[in-house]
């Protein structure tokens, strides 16, 4: 395991946060729980019948892990009626509140907005979906903020790589927003650096890439990309943008002083900021199959209070970053 990795799980040890994990009826996920409250990276609270996840994995050592049934939880009652609060004016009675609340992801989303816990993980063995709408209608964005989006965490090979010297990239939007317009594309920019720096304590350099270098070419998409900077600079003008940059530009010292030689970004950017969800997936999957960066991820950013979505093909050790990851975001302000 890379330094970096080891860093983040340190530093979540710190903080002693209470983590729910929805997904008791996935091996993967009970495996992960026990891993992390053995390494008291979190406490964790695991969702679901404790008789059947005991039966389904009789080598687990569960002892130190919270296992709470949302059908027969004592707060069921209490979040039934917050979630008909909350979703009353949306048309939702209090017979669809009692049959939502119980459901799992909606139950973890409700003990997370009661406070009850500090952060949730989902996605094991649901989709994006199922994670993000309780969490759209129920968390919601964070004051100010009109998005929620995603990042990756690149690590670094353990060989190291010599255009990344903090250990690892922030790469954003690689899993949400299929097509931001210049605002949105700001906003993921700001909170991508703020992400940089709260969970990997690096002073963020943020590039917002393009096919084009300070106007070496003309196109909409470009423009798009010099508008998102702009509006960037006006609602963070204290962390290091620019663009347009490519990505030779915005990583390579060489030739940032051929392209930008008066950029503050070019040549050391660490938050690489892709225009649209196709350069940003397909960046993230070149940099993790060619260069051998670890990706950890989709990581979501944005939401009020920290919750994540898994991977469907995540193994249990990615479950456990996830959850240090989680536990880390309690302390961003957006």
């Amino acid at each position: 395991m890379s330094e970096l990795i080891n860093k983040l799980i340190s530093s979540a040890q710190a903080l002693n946060k209470t983590i729910v994990l929805t997904e008791g009826e996935d091996s993967r996920v009970v495996t992960a729980a026990a891993d992390i409250v053995a390494k008291k990276i979190a406490k964790i609270v695991l969702l679901g019948d404790p008789d059947q996840i005991k039966a389904d994995n009789p080598t687990v050592d569960l002892s130190g892990v919270e296992i709470v049934n949302p059908k027969t939880s004592p707060k069921l009652k209490e979040y039934t009626e917050l979630l008909y609060e909350l979703r009353k004016a949306k048309g939702m009675t209090y017979e669809q509140a009692e049959q939502t609340a119980c459901e799992s992801t909606y139950f973890g989303t409700l003990m997370l907005k009661a406070g009850d816990v500090d952060g949730l993980v989902s996605g094991a063995c649901h989709s994006t979906a199922n994670t993000l709408r309780p969490g759209l209608q129920i968390i919601k964005t964070a004051k100010g903020v009109p998005l929620v989006s995603s990042f990756f965490l690149m690590v670094a090979p353990e060989q190291g790589n010599q255009y990344c010297k903090d250990g690892a990239f922030i790469f954003s939007d690689c899993g949400l927003e299929p097509n931001p317009d210049p605002d949105k594309l700001a906003f993921i920019a700001v909170s991508a650096a703020k992400s940089a720096k709260a969970l990997i304590g690096i002073d963020p350099k943020v590039a917002l890439l393009s096919f084009s270098t300070k106007g070496s070419a003309k196109h909409d998409d470009v423009a798009k990309v010099s508008a998102a900077v702009a509006k960037a600079h006006e609602l963070a003008p204290e962390i290091l943008i620019d663009g347009e940059l490519q990505f030779d530009a915005s990583i390579v010292p060489s030739v940032a002083k051929l392209k930008a030689p008066n950029s503050p970004v070019a040549g050391q950017a660490n938050v690489l900021i892709f225009p649209d969800l196709d350069a940003g997936n397909i960046g993230y999957k070149i940099a993790e199959r060619l260069g051998g960066f670890m990706a950890v991820g989709p990581i979501c950013q944005g939401f009020a209070k920290p919750m994540n979505d898994l991977s469907r093909g995540c193994k249990a050790e990615d479950i456990v970053l996830a959850v240090a990851m989680t536990a880390l975001q309690s302390t961003i302000e957006w």
